[in-house]
């Protein structure tokens, strides 16, 4: 006799359980019975239209093919972020998804440019990064022998449409309902069946809750606490609107700071995502949406929607046979378009450690300590914007002068005193992303490694040139961004 199918109950739909569903579905399908359980009637967040260069990888994993995924959901590319204004006002540096120079075992390129700096020998930090360049020049290009690292800007609801048409192809059953109640195993404290408004009762082994900031699982029923880093990340506030393009697509997203937080601008093919991030402390939501719309270019496509929102974490991510994915795990603001990777790392644990048979404390255990490892790490990445600023306005002093994390204080002063900075085990961002971060936001270390100093000036001059032509020869090779995509992965016209 065959074991019995382990039964997966997805709670909630959106891109967190379309995306359960289309990788537990293609990756474990035949060892498992999958629902997904979704209403109508509850919206979705689709403020997430960004991503990291993760993603592709997940794709892989979902079998995706590029081109249609692209052309369906009407997709761009994506090099890094613009961010403008943080510092102060007229700034900009852009934070690429490439590496920054090269590196030898000793010291890593770093130390290398801030010596050459001091000697007059060395351009911008950028000008030694290939996705730097192609970001400023407004170019891009994949295929075999692409080198760019990238990922993309997506329509979150169109993703959301393409991941379940996948999914229920290969056989996922849907069920429409609004969760009404949750049944708890009074002996084990597990959940044992979602009840649905029209008394549909949906049981299962595992549940995944996907219930966004409501957490109807993890937290109403099992009674998981949150962890508020309000005091940290105080926006607490978007407030999102579509626009008509009115240009080219550039191969990156722009994050422009205000007063109380920062404004979007995403490119899609078809349209334009725009929003503003605020503290409510600092202004009000009338303001906030003045100043939305004084900003967007082109016809807007839909009202403002106000989206309010908490920073932190869930105390646990996996509390019995509950794991909870996205929003009900955890936010920590759109700002580095980490929100889909933390699904996808979330789902990668999960299939690394399926509990086929039976919920093992010892992995739940080390699956919440690297979700939480992994959350705290990309905080303490996106307080450091805040922090290292210069703006005059009391949302951005207090930020400046407000006590840290002791691990971003920690890193902050690695790098102040010696110029290293470090990528570890729970670490998303890498070496590359926080130096160019770091300087970006006007850093300046007091001390670096000294291996430098034994490049003789023309030979140090020499190697920082070659590797700035080496790099805008491979730019100006490059088509724009706007004409690859329009020859690669022009939107369907049936998907507008």
């Amino acid at each position: 006799m065959e074991p019995r199918k382990t039964r997966v109950v997805i709670a909630g739909g959106g891109t967190a359980g379309w995306l359960a569903a289309a990788v537990l579905a293609r990756q474990l399908g035949p060892l498992l019975d999958i629902v997904l359980v979704e209403s109508e009637d509850i919206g979705t967040i689709g403020v997430g239209e960004s991503t990291i260069p993760t993603v592709r990888a997940f794709h892989a994993l979902l079998g995706l093919d590029e081109r249609e995924f692209m052309s369906t959901t009407g997709a761009t590319f994506k090099l890094g972020i613009s961010f403008e204004n943080w510092a102060h006002d007229g700034d900009r540096y852009i934070h690429s998804f490439g590496d920054v120079g090269k590196s030898t075992w000793m010291g890593d390129f770093q130390h290398f440019w801030l010596e050459a700096r001091r000697r007059g020998l060395a351009g911008e930090l950028g000008d030694y990064c290939f996705e730097h360049q192609a970001a400023l020049d407004d170019r891009f290009a994949t295929g075999p022998n692409g080198k760019l690292n990238y990922a993309y800007h997506l329509d979150a609801g169109r993703y959301a449409h393409f991941l379940r048409a996948r999914a229920e192809a290969g056989g996922l059953k849907r069920v429409e309902g609004r969760i009404a109640k949750v049944d708890l195993d009074a002996e084990s404290g597990h959940i044992e069946a979602l009840v649905l408004a029209d008394g549909q009762r949906i049981e299962g082994d595992l549940f995944l809750d996907c219930t966004g900031f409501r957490a109807l699982l993890i937290g109403e029923a099992l009674g998981v606490g949150f962890e508020d880093w309000g005091d940290w990340l105080p926006t607490n506030r978007a407030l999102a609107v579509q626009t008509v393009s009115t240009g080219p697509a550039v191969p990156y997203t722009r994050a422009i700071a205000h007063d109380a937080g920062w404004r979007w601008r995403i490119p899609l093919q078809h349209r334009v995502g725009n929003g503003l991030v605020y503290a409510s402390d600092f202004l009000s939501d009338d303001e906030a949406r003045a100043r939305l719309l004084e900003s967007i270019e082109g016809e807007r496509l839909i009202e403002p929607g106000l989206i309010r929102f908490r920073t932190g974490r869930r105390m646990k991510a996996w509390q019995g046979n509950c794991i909870a994915l996205s929003l009900a795990g955890g936010f920590v603001e759109p700002l580095e378009s980490t929100s889909i990777h933390l699904i996808m790392t979330g789902l990668t644990r999960l299939m690394q450690a399926f509990p086929f048979d039976g919920v093992s404390p010892a992995v739940v255990a080390r699956y919440n300590e690297q979700s939480r490892g992994e959350i705290e790490r990309i905080r303490d990445f996106i307080i450091l914007h805040y922090h290292l600023n210069d703006r005059p306005e009391p949302f951005w002093r207090r930020q400046r002068e407000m006590a840290i994390p002791d691990s971003l204080a920690e890193r902050l002063g690695l790098f102040v005193e010696s110029a290293q900075a470090y990528q570890g085990p729970e670490d998303l961002f890498r070496v590359s992303s926080w130096l160019q971060v770091l300087f970006g936001q006007g850093l300046t270390p007091a001390r670096y490694h000294q291996l430098a100093r034994l490049i003789p000036d023309d030979q140090l001059r020499q190697a920082l040139t070659d590797l700035k032509t080496n790099i805008d020869r491979a730019v100006s090779r490059l088509p724009t961004h706007q004409a690859f995509i329009q020859d690669y992965c022009p939107e369907k016209t049936e998907a507008a």
